[in-house]
């Protein structure tokens, strides 16, 4: 069987996202990046090994850019070949589940390097013209957990509260995003408790 018959030919349409994180992986400084997260990354187990900081990364930034929940990012691995050939994974090995792109996030966050790689990253595209900075749109995406989330000391965390966004009632966290008005970039993310209004974030 070809390839292309496995829908994985990669000679088609040069869509505006294949554009997009071509010019990011071309401009974006990856190995600067993978040697500040490398010293907060798991070491290897029993079992099976952890996927590469460098392709987490590349998973990490996708979800900023293309604002996309742990399993909305879990379904895009599988459903896009563009999104696997930007984190590095071939269509024929194992792709991180949403617990281990949450897992990920959450070291990034512990260690408050989120808000320290998109800083570089932003200043960088905004030096280069990518990210115009003309107004900017502020959402909030509901991060749902299982009623018995509990953190590392097996108390429950204190930022997963109750919320409410329209007739449905969510249990879990709120990623407060910063979208570039002109762009569609997301430039800034924040996690609240689920209980924070989105006004006060905006």
């Amino acid at each position: 069987m070809k390839q292309a018959d496995l829908g994985l030919n990669l000679t088609t349409k040069r869509t505006r996202k294949r554009a997009f994180l071509d010019e990011m992986e071309r401009v974006l400084p990856w190995q600067a990046q993978v040697d500040r997260v490398t010293p907060y990354a798991p070491e290897g187990r029993r079992g099976r090994p952890p996927f590469a900081v460098e392709t987490m990364l590349h998973i990490h930034f996708m979800q900023q850019w293309f604002t996309l929940s742990d399993p909305a990012m879990e379904e895009a691995l599988h459903d896009m070949a563009l999104f696997r050939e930007f984190a590095g994974l071939n269509w024929d090995t194992r792709l991180p589940d949403e617990t281990t792109i949450l897992r990920f996030r959450r070291r990034l966050e512990g260690h408050k390097l989120a808000p320290q790689i998109l800083a570089v990253v932003n200043e960088l595209l905004s030096a280069k013209g990518l990210l115009l900075r003309y107004g900017t749109v502020v959402d909030a995406t509901s991060i749902a957990a299982p009623s018995s989330t509990k953190n590392a000391s097996g108390e429950r965390d204190p930022q997963i509260k109750q919320s409410q966004k329209g007739n449905q009632w969510y249990f879990g966290m709120k990623a407060h995003i910063g979208v570039d008005a002109e762009s569609g970039l997301v430039h800034t993310v924040r996690g609240t408790s689920g209980s924070v209004n989105d006004v006060v974030e905006a």
